[in-house]
């Protein structure tokens, strides 16, 4: 008789493990053998250790945890792996992303109505123009060198962030200080994106997301929504200071929230849609001549390179999953991105496919979180890759991608590219 034992439950946890690639072979073997698993949370860049957490890899599983807000809290705890200082968690949990039916859904429906259908046309058309001169920068930038360029420094980072910056209202003098904020708070495992760590006055790291670090972002949106009650233009930020049921704290989070994840997610999506194009040349032909149409492509480039990798649950309640007794308080994390490779959900995971369909990809989440900007996110990619083609004929790596040290956002902080 033969035993088959169960290999070694491998680390998904370390940040470092992100900036060389993301560890699908070990997301396999945890879909495989370990599809919910304890994992151990050491000290890591100076972050003190945790208690540890479940990691929730298969997509049945996933999907499940982000549809049962009864079950998985996404207000206990917080949404982040590491738990917020305590004396922090009643302010962190103000935010949309932080709280559970029905008080999510409120600040989902006052937030949504900004979102106007003569916005989203003024919107596309903005986006367009500013795609077509951020590639022709590039195109410049790279026949004046070797025939390269960054198409993070030259193309993606700017169009997200200008595209935010006009869909808030933000005057163009302010509108590095979005890019600031995003980095401060998405990149603070990275030190070349964040910078040094500031400390408390016991030497650990200040927590991003803490009153402290956000006390400069928030007297900035409060100092917005004044300056729009004033001069009302067709923006967000006017429309939410001019809504009678949104507190000042709450306006406050939701600039936070439009700002860094409205940012990150089109700034991560977009330079990862483009390298998996470059390093797939027949999949990019098939969209260049027409055989893949391009909201299925758009679809698949984010099941590809997902924008984020984790997101936190808090067990509201003693629970089982996948045969695994859970206990109330634990800490519950999803793994999109091996959620999007598992072979029980997709034919074929692993190969690009332009044309895929179905394609129930977790990119944006699922359930009542499910992203507020993900049919923003689809138009801003659609609008920047439909602008790819059209002026690229070809796309070829120079080099390997710089990626982000972090275990929650799939980022690229450089992506060289031939390009003609």
């Amino acid at each position: 008789m033969t035993v088959h034992h169960a290999p070694p439950v491998p680390d998904v946890f370390d940040p470092r493990r992100y900036a060389t690639g993301v560890p699908y072979d070990a997301y396999r073997v945890l879909r495989d053998h370990h599809p919910v698993v304890r994992q151990d949370e050491p000290e890591v860049l100076g972050w003190p250790a945790g208690p540890g957490f479940w990691a929730v890899t298969r997509h049945a599983d996933v999907v499940r945890v982000l549809k049962d807000s009864a079950t998985y809290s996404s207000y206990i705890g917080a949404t982040q792996i590491r738990d917020p200082d305590p004396d922090d968690l009643p302010f962190i949990r103000r935010m949309m992303l932080n709280q559970d039916p029905p008080g999510h859904g409120r600040l989902r429906r006052l937030v949504s109505r900004a979102f106007t259908p003569g916005r989203i046309d003024r919107f596309t058309r903005v986006a367009q123009d500013r795609a077509r001169t951020l590639l022709a920068r590039a195109l410049a930038e790279a026949r004046s060198s070797d025939g390269t360029a960054d198409l993070v420094g030259a193309v993606t980072d700017d169009y997200a962030l200008l595209n935010l910056a006009d869909l808030l209202g933000v005057p163009e003098a302010d509108r590095r200080l979005l890019l600031h904020w995003t980095q401060r708070v998405i990149g603070y495992q990275d030190p070349d994106e964040a910078g040094p760590a500031v400390l408390d006055e016991k030497g650990r790291p200040v927590n991003p997301r803490s009153p402290a670090m956000l006390r400069d972002m928030f007297g900035y949106a409060q100092q917005l929504a004044a300056h729009k009650r004033r001069y009302p233009d067709d923006d967000v930020m006017t429309t939410l200071a001019h809504d009678p049921e949104l507190s000042g704290p709450e306006l406050e989070m939701f600039f936070f929230l439009l700002t860094v994840a409205g940012n990150d997610t089109v700034r991560s999506a977009a330079p990862g849609g483009l390298l998996a194009l470059a390093e797939h040349p027949e999949e990019y032909e098939r969209l260049r001549d027409g055989s893949a149409e391009l909201p299925s492509a758009v679809d698949e480039l984010l099941r590809w390179h997902p924008p984020v990798l984790t997101f936190r649950r808090t067990a509201a309640e003693d629970t089982e999953l996948a045969g695994r007794r859970i206990r109330a308080g634990d800490k519950v994390v999803v793994f999109h991105a091996s959620a999007n490779r598992d072979e029980r959900a997709f034919t074929d995971p692993d190969r690009l496919d332009l044309s895929r369909t179905p394609n129930p990809h977790v990119s944006f989440g699922d359930g009542p979180h499910v992203c507020l900007g993900a049919h923003f996110a689809r138009l801003q990619l659609r609008v920047l890759y439909r602008e790819v083609v059209r002026v690229l004929p070809e796309l070829r790596t120079a080099g390997p991608p710089e990626r982000l040290v972090s275990n929650f956002i799939n980022g690229l902080k450089s992506l060289p590219l031939h390009i003609t």
